[in-house]
């Protein structure tokens, strides 16, 4: 069974800047894209950030400017680099594996979300 392993969430001032990771415990097949979530208190999850096989990148409105998603394709890793923090962008940030097999048969892959914590 694959797992998705996060690391580098905390706690940052306003201001400051995390970085986070993801990796696969092993190699993954039929990637379509890599993303990042997040999921506040009392609100559901939302789309943070996604970077498909190819490069392209998609950002949420709200973190345009500010965080930067990447990827290294042979080590199966997802990195977020986040700057310029918002004591709204506090979160449980998880990382998503997009796997396309067939028009039918697609699967995701959920890390077990790492805490960001910013404060004001």
């Amino acid at each position: 069974q694959v797992q998705l392993v996060e690391s580098g969430g905390g706690l940052v001032q306003a201001g400051g800047s995390l970085g986070l990771s993801c990796a696969a415990s092993r190699s993954i097949f039929n990637i379509n894209a890599m993303g990042w979530y997040r999921q506040a208190p009392g609100k559901q999850r939302e789309l943070v950030a996604t970077i498909t096989s190819g490069g392209t990148t998609n950002y949420a409105d709200s973190v345009k400017g500010r965080l930067t998603i990447s990827r290294d394709n042979a080590k199966n890793t997802v990195y977020l680099q986040m700057n310029s923090l918002k004591p709204e962008d506090t979160a449980v940030y998880y990382c998503n594996i997009h796997t396309v097999r067939s028009k039918l048969a697609s699967y995701d892959y959920w890390g077990q979300g790492t805490q960001v914590t910013v404060s004001s």
